[in-house]
């Protein structure tokens, strides 16, 4: 079974309109461009099912396609008093904003992401300078260096990379034909493994 469209109206068919609704949607719509409350009522009776399925072909998910769907009619009953019937139909107009309010919320919550991606590495990183500072700082190199026995090879790899050649997170992922996350995670993992070695206190 496909997605249910909680916005279908009841006898509602996948034909063709027939032209008296859509001359109805076109009334409707001009009336409530007009403040007509009850005419816009009608007017989402006739398209909610048309602007459903038009944001859930964008965002691919039932549950955000109904939020866009409320706060697409919100845009649609601010904007109708600008609908020009000589540029086309109700319907054309109205699937029109409906698919430019999905993209918005798509494109919101991709960047929603990015920034939530971008605070995590930070944190990440910050994390693994906050070690690297408690173990350079507190103990001289020459013990340190004795110590990078105690770690896997590709820990002490990866943290003599970063903190004695001076190596990026970057160019250290790029000498060891690693992700850039693993090389994190090597130097992070070595880092704590040295702290402990020393029983220095973060």
């Amino acid at each position: 079974m496909g997605d249910v469209n909680p916005f279908r109206r009841r006898g509602d068919t996948d034909g063709p309109a027939q032209a008296s609704e859509v001359d109805r949607t076109s009334a409707t719509l001009a009336a409530a461009g007009r403040g007509n409350e009850e005419a816009f009522g009608e007017f989402y009776d006739l398209t909610a099912s048309l602007v459903y399925g038009v944001i859930l072909k964008v965002v691919r998910d039932p549950a955000m396609a109904e939020e866009v769907t409320q706060e697409t009619f919100v845009e649609l009953w601010r904007l109708a008093p600008r609908y020009d019937a000589t540029r086309g139909s109700a319907k054309s107009w109205t699937a029109t904003i409906a698919h430019r309010r999905a993209v918005d919320r798509v494109r919101s919550e991709q960047s929603r992401r990015n920034r939530e991606d971008r605070d995590h590495e930070r944190r990440t990183e910050n994390e693994s300078d906050t070690t690297a500072e408690v173990v350079i700082d507190r103990l001289d190199h020459t013990r340190v260096r004795n110590a990078l026995d105690a770690l896997s090879d590709t820990q002490r790899e990866a943290v003599t990379l970063a903190y004695y050649q001076g190596r990026t997170y970057r160019e250290v992922a790029l000498l060891l034909d690693v992700p850039e996350g693993t090389a994190k995670t090597r130097i992070r993992d070595g880092l704590i493994r040295l702290r402990d070695h020393f029983g220095v206190d973060s």
